[in-house]
């Protein structure tokens, strides 16, 4: 997998006729598909046993010892408020770069690296004000299916970067 991203990524970013065309990395939790830029996943990696850590926010799972380097590894069903499955064990560690920094994020699977035209991609509709959604980027339409595009970049706020780092840095 880790080739096919990165040789994709190399490809080049729009079609034949100036058509900007984008390159995703689609996962899922519980049933719904997501995906992100491919520019922004470094590797894709199976579950491994995740160090816990105290006083974290309770969407950070902890982390984990990548090749002698100390990741925080954050749980994307915890951040979107979705319950967590029972056999957690089974998902993927997505390795991700958001502003500088790599963090893993759990999701339940990997599913393929989409290439896809920007005209699909719809603006989020309007939500409940109440509810924090400033990384949904679009929802791509698929004719078999519709796809929540995350931007990583605003997945985070400066301030939830900065604890998450300060507690990795604490164990490196």
């Amino acid at each position: 997998m880790e080739q096919t991203l990165v040789s994709l990524a190399d490809a080049g970013r729009t079609a034949g006729h100036g058509e900007q065309i984008l390159q995703l990395v689609t996962f899922r939790l519980d049933v719904e598909e997501y995906a992100v830029d491919i520019l922004s996943v470094q590797e894709i990696n199976v579950m491994q046993d995740i160090t816990r850590m105290p006083n974290c926010p309770d969407y950070m799972e902890g982390i984990v010892n990548l090749r002698g380097k100390v990741i925080p590894v954050v749980n994307l069903r915890k951040k979107f408020g979705m319950k967590v499955r029972s056999d957690e064990g089974m998902g993927k560690i997505m390795i991700t770069d958001i502003h500088g920094m790599i963090i893993g994020l759990v999701v339940d699977s990997v599913n393929e690296v989409l290439r896809i035209p920007a005209h699909i991609v719809e603006p989020p509709p309007a939500l409940s004000m109440n509810t924090d959604t400033k990384y949904i980027k679009g929802i791509a339409k698929m004719q078999d299916r519709l796809i929540i595009l995350i931007q990583l970049e605003k997945l985070f706020d400066l301030a939830e970067l900065s604890s998450i780092n300060s507690t990795a840095a604490t164990q490196a």
